[in-house]
């Protein structure tokens, strides 16, 4: 476990990297790129922080503490218009969020060699969604009806790449998984279960005791002690663009491949299978 002093220093050192990082970002957008004047001669380049805190609208004070490494508290929404101001990438916001720390973090995710036999499978089941994970719910590959179905999930770029983080600590989960208080206790018992195969692993021991500090439900959820084993669920999902789909889960073990699953999604009904093809309206433009 991390100790709570070594988080102490690992905190800072996120603050002080996020102030360097902010300075460069700010130093290279220039008055014209945002429509202001150049005004009298600068001596830096780029935006001043006063500036950046009137576009972003957000309080001077504030953002200086923010470039001076202060431990304050910064919201979604205003480090969101942070980086619109500093025209940040995708890459770059995410990187904003993990040093803001506004991002719950998580352990990382060892890298996994997916056999091509393996993704073969997974497209060719497009249209159908099907996804590759491991025991802990990473999403280790996945096909594009998968992408297409949660497309609008998150309010913010996700970071996790896992159904239960995913589920857990995405503010409108509960507005697309219709199920969600039968699906989410579920995920929990499967993973209870799994655990008892990684009792010895820091990975997944860090990674449990993350996702309890981030999320009271999971902590709460985690400490019944249910576990469960694969069954066939239904799964009830509201797309934006499709409206309310209903599917059959599925599971498939892979046997090159001891510790993952493909997960499909089959329509339930007929009304999901009409609906299937509008989730691909103009969703991942």
């Amino acid at each position: 476990m991390v100790k709570t002093a070594d988080r102490a220093v690992r905190s800072g050192a996120c603050r002080t990297e996020l102030g360097e990082f902010l300075k460069a970002r700010r130093a290279r957008v220039s008055p014209d790129d945002v429509g202001l004047p150049p005004g009298e001669r600068r001596r830096t380049p780029g935006l001043r922080r006063e500036e950046v805190a009137l576009l972003a609208g957000v309080g001077v004070t504030w953002y200086t503490w923010l470039e001076q490494g202060r431990p304050i508290n910064a919201s979604y929404q205003v480090l969101d218009a942070v980086a619109r101001t500093l025209r940040l990438g995708e890459t770059e916001r995410h990187h904003l969020y993990r040093l803001a720390e506004a991002t719950p973090m998580r352990a990382s995710v060892e890298a996994t060699v997916v056999p091509d036999a393996v993704l073969n499978v997974i497209h060719a089941l497009d249209p159908l969604p099907a996804l590759l994970v491991n025991s802990r719910w990473d999403w280790m590959a996945a096909n594009d009806a998968t992408r297409y179905l949660f497309a609008y999930w998150h309010t913010l770029p996700c970071v996790h790449k896992n159904t239960l983080w995913c589920c857990l600590t995405e503010p409108n989960a509960r507005s697309y998984l219709l199920n969600y208080d039968e699906e989410v206790p579920y995920l929990v018992a499967r993973l209870r279960s799994d655990f008892s195969r990684h009792l010895d692993d820091p990975e997944w021991i860090e990674d449990i005791r993350r996702l309890e500090d981030v999320s009271p439900e999971f902590a709460e959820l985690w400490a019944r002690h249910d576990v469960a084993e694969p069954e066939l669920r239904r799964r009830r999902v509201r797309h934006p663009l499709a409206g309310d789909l209903d599917f059959t889960i599925a599971e498939l073990s892979v046997a090159t491949m001891p510790d993952h699953r493909l997960i499909s999604y089959t329509p339930a009904d007929e009304l999901t299978w009409s609906r299937l093809p509008e989730t691909r309206h103009d969703a991942l433009t």
